[in-house]
């Protein structure tokens, strides 16, 4: 025969709980903070790309890295496919430009500017538009471009 311990509660087997007294729980529930972090987290991520200022031009690919991040924000200009000169999201006439840019110049600490230019514009009008640039002040100028061009090395095939 095996033998082994049998305990007994004192209470014949049967557990006593008190009547109208409710122990407060002491475990937070934290599902509808979840809930609530997971729809703002979609919001956010929906919202973000919709929040980039620019005017919508088809921006030729290169295999150029991206630029680290700056402190002031940079001025942007772009020259969309109908040849529309643009600083930020405001058109500009291309002879009112460099007056433009001199009084935007004389505002900012940086003398760095973004160039974005449609694919489809004249290379002729995007170097008109880099010496109006540097006449207005601006000697510090990035071309914008998208990823995933050719790299025009021995790597491409």
């Amino acid at each position: 025969m095996a033998g082994g311990v049998v305990q007994k509660s004192g209470d014949g087997g049967r557990r006593r709980r008190g009547r109208g007294r409710s122990r407060p729980m002491a475990e937070i529930n934290v599902t509808p903070f979840v809930d609530v972090m997971l729809v703002l987290l979609i919001i956010f991520m929906v919202a973000a790309p919709l929040m980039t200022v620019g005017v919508p031009v088809e921006l030729p690919k290169t295999a150029a890295n991206a630029l680290p991040g700056e402190q002031e924000e940079p001025l942007a200009i772009t020259i969309t496919a109908e040849g529309v000169v643009m600083i930020q999201t405001t058109e500009v006439a291309r002879d009112e430009l460099v007056n433009r840019l001199r009084a935007i110049a004389a505002e900012r600490d940086s003398t760095k500017v973004y160039l974005r230019a449609d694919g489809a514009v004249p290379y002729a009008d995007v170097v008109q538009v880099m010496g109006a640039l540097n006449r207005g002040g601006f000697d510090n100028i990035g071309l914008v471009t998208d990823t995933g061009g050719p790299a025009l090395d021995a790597s491409d095939g």
